[in-house]
């Protein structure tokens, strides 16, 4: 049966294509090279058959239409090329009331590809928003992908850079536990997403890395975009491989993911240009989690238990440290510290996991922490850890008789030995205790000495409160406003540097999450990240990013991104035109201070320019109108402080 034919308006006015002139134009999927020779309008197949180049993008000379990329001739009527037998297809066209049309079969319907069963399977497992960057090799992904965000089962986010898109899925994975994807082409679209991918691995955050690639048969001939990526993934992806013709397609994105989740780590699947709109093999379905995935809840092992329970009997002032790997398990967590009156303090990584206001917590310990953390640590008897490695940079003690919990073997007794290092799931492990432990414990109540530090605490931050050496705002004036006005619930996310070191003093926690590249401690890590935090929560939970102008100035191009997809993000910026933890840094280790100075743009005019609301503060007492603002704002809003460098 003959196909229909169906007739597209490309072209509103003939006059707008003069004689001896070409274009391109669009008909639905066709696109189309119109021309105008010696009287008459043509329609001919835009792709030159050789090399793939645009020929509405040429020159009529000589009467034959030539190619723009390597000068192949063709007749600008019939798409014949003189003295050969080849050319280009060619579409009836009519003019009509002074516009041009043009007659094109009607299209057959979309025919399943292998890129549609493994986009679909995708989304089943539970991945449904994509960050990323649509480009030549990875269209057929790209397409079966708006396919289903067509159907309402996934988001893609178009980022202006692929490594805010592995930033923005790793603080999707750390806010979560479940993984995100970041989308990004063959070569260096790819390779740019390094950085977030190894914040995502060391914070043991699950990730999906979706690649595109080039054609198979030219890997390793230095072809365009060429990179061996599955090599190139090998050092930073548990999963790592390459997408075949002859795969198992489904399967192989299911494992890919399954991965990711139960190793908390990258999953990495490429997609050869060759492969992504191959038909789907017969037979083939879309694959599923039901019945793939383990209960995750398991017990420790009744010796390292009974040990464990046996410490808590002896102590008198037992102390709780909480880290990142306790993040989903802290109601029970606080209910077991409750019970047996142990004060609760936290990495910096894990602020937030506790109240700052709970009448047992204490604050963060370590270099951004607080002297009421560090003093409840030295004072405690016995330190009960849960989730927390015990790096240089968490600042727990190790010569205080110590119990480790984690669900990870190899996290326990990493860095040095463990009086009673536990193996289980920290939810499970915690109920155990606090069953074999009812009753049973003779601690002290700490709980008017808490309050008391945090007096004394508080006494000191007033008086510094008071500093002013006339170089700008100081970041405790900045962190003082925001304990005053940021909703409680508010999903906070911290770059590196001073902004950081200030905020995990200074700031005190309520409901609030926490997101940082903790072990990469990568500069450029806050806006992205607040741009996963936003699709993990919607706008169920406020936004925040907290970032140095260093930081910032890495991704700031992202702030476009916020505005397009409106997301409500609140970016407190504290702008001092240095990098100064890294002065800070030189001076500390006795070298002259140097290449650390930044030449800055006015960040508050740029954000309006992006179409974000943009304010800029130079006095401390502007600062708390402003920031209402920014925080009431409808969308994306900055509050760019001019900060001193010295009042961290």
């Amino acid at each position: 049966m003959a196909k229909k034919m169906k007739w597209h308006k490309v072209l509103d006015d003939v006059k707008d294509l003069p004689e001896g002139r070409v274009m391109s134009a669009n008909a639905e999927h066709q696109v189309l090279c119109l021309t105008h020779f010696e009287g008459k309008i043509s329609a001919l197949d835009n792709r030159c058959p050789h090399q793939g180049g645009p020929l509405g993008e040429g020159s009529i000379e000589n009467g034959l239409l030539r190619c723009p990329w390597h000068g192949w001739d063709y007749h600008p009527c019939t798409g014949l090329a003189p003295g050969y037998d080849d050319g280009v297809e060619t579409f009836l066209t009519k003019v009509e009331d002074g516009a041009v049309f043009v007659g094109i079969e009607e299209e057959a319907p979309h025919e399943a590809t292998i890129s549609d069963l493994m986009a679909e399977t995708m989304v089943n497992w539970g991945v449904t928003k994509v960050f990323g960057m649509v480009g030549h090799s990875n269209l057929g992904f790209a397409d079966a992908m708006r396919r289903q965000e067509e159907q309402g089962k996934l988001n893609f986010y178009g980022i202006r850079h692929e490594g805010a898109a592995s930033f923005a899925a790793s603080a999707y994975g750390k806010l979560t536990g479940k993984p995100a994807a970041c989308f990004a082409i063959a070569g260096p679209g790819s390779t740019n997403m390094f950085t977030g991918l190894w914040d995502a691995k060391v914070d043991r955050a699950p990730i999906l890395a979706l690649t595109g690639q080039v054609a198979t048969q030219v890997i390793g001939t230095g072809n365009f975009q060429e990179v061996d990526l599955v090599k190139a993934f090998g050092a930073v992806a548990e999963f790592n491989h390459a997408t075949q013709s002859s795969s198992k397609h489904a399967e192989l994105m299911g494992t890919a993911i399954k991965h990711a989740i139960l190793k908390r780590d990258v999953s990495h699947l490429t997609f050869p240009d060759e492969v992504q709109e191959l038909p789907v093999p017969e037979n083939a379905s879309p694959g599923t989690p039901d019945g793939r995935m383990t209960p995750l809840q398991i017990a420790p092992p009744q010796e390292s238990l009974d040990e464990a329970i046996t410490l808590f009997k002896k102590s008198k002032k037992p102390a709780i440290i909480v880290g990142h790997g306790a993040r989903f398990n802290m109601p029970a967590i606080i209910e077991f510290a409750e019970s047996i009156n142990a004060p609760v303090m936290t990495t910096f990584k894990a602020k937030g996991q506790i109240a700052d206001n709970h009448p047992l917590g204490c604050g963060v310990l370590g270099r951004s922490g607080t002297p009421i953390a560090s003093w409840f640590m030295n004072e405690a008897d016995m330190l009960c850890v849960f989730g927390a490695s015990f790096s240089n940079h968490t600042g727990i003690t190790d010569h205080i008789p110590t119990i480790q919990i984690d669900f990870d073997p190899l996290a326990l007794s990493k860095f040095h030995k463990i009086d009673v290092p536990v193996w289980g799931e920290i939810s499970v492990t915690v109920d155990l205790l606090k069953k074999g432990l009812s009753g049973k414990t003779d601690t002290v109540d700490r709980r008017d000495e808490v309050a008391k530090r945090w007096a004394i605490w508080k006494s000191e931050k007033a008086k510094r409160l008071l500093e002013d050496q006339g170089k700008g705002v100081s970041s405790i004036a900045v962190f003082d406003a925001m304990n005053k006005l940021t909703p409680a619930n508010a999903v906070i996310c911290a770059d590196v540097g001073n902004n950081a070191y200030s905020l995990g003093r200074y700031f005190e926690t309520k409901e609030h999450t926490f997101l940082m590249s903790g072990y990469l401690g990568s500069i450029g890590f806050a806006f992205p990240a607040a741009m996963g935090a936003w699709a993990a929560v919607g706008d169920s939970r406020p936004i925040i990013a907290v970032a140095g102008d260093g930081g910032f100035c890495q991704y700031l191009a992202e702030l476009t991104t916020a505005v397009k997809y409106k997301m409500p993000i609140k970016l407190i910026l504290l702008n001092n035109s240095e990098l100064g933890k890294i002065s800070k840094e030189q001076r500390a280790g006795e070298f002259d201070v140097w290449a650390t100075e930044l030449h800055n743009p006015n960040f508050s005019d740029y954000a309006n320019s992006c179409g974000a609301l943009g304010i800029r503060v130079e006095s401390k007492d502007d600062l708390a109108d402003a920031m209402k603002q920014v925080i009431a704002h409808d969308g994306p809003a900055m509050l760019e402080v001019m900060t001193d460098v010295g009042l961290i």
